[in-house]
């Protein structure tokens, strides 16, 4: 609901490409451009977790410079571990600190740790 809806002073929302009514702009979404990996750098650890378990940890990656989900489904498919994305760190399960550094420096981001 807009602050004007139903008033004078209501003005419908309309899309900065064509100038149209959004609900009949037909216009493509516009598509995010990535920084290129070779200006990040990722900060890689092992840490420990309650009742022992072992989780493979990527930080220094931010969700609007590169394509977080992408990344972590190819850490998951090379490690053949499970992992999931919370707050801008990749947590993959278990200790596969070597196979991690090595996809992500073919891919050619920067590594620390």
């Amino acid at each position: 609901m807009r602050l004007f809806e139903g008033t004078p002073l209501d003005r419908p929302p309309t899309c900065e490409t064509c100038g149209e009514l959004e609900e009949q702009c037909v216009c493509p979404p516009p598509e995010k451009v990535w920084a290129p990996p070779e200006k990040q750098t990722a900060r890689l650890a092992v840490e420990k977790r309650k009742k022992g378990k072992v989780v493979t940890v990527v930080r220094g990656l931010k969700e609007e410079e590169s394509d977080l989900p992408e990344l972590l489904t190819k850490l998951k498919s090379t490690c053949g571990a499970g992992g999931t994305l919370k707050d801008d760190i990749i947590e993959l399960q278990g200790n596969h600190l070597d196979r991690v550094r090595g996809l992500l420096s073919d891919i050619g981001y920067r590594l620390k740790g």
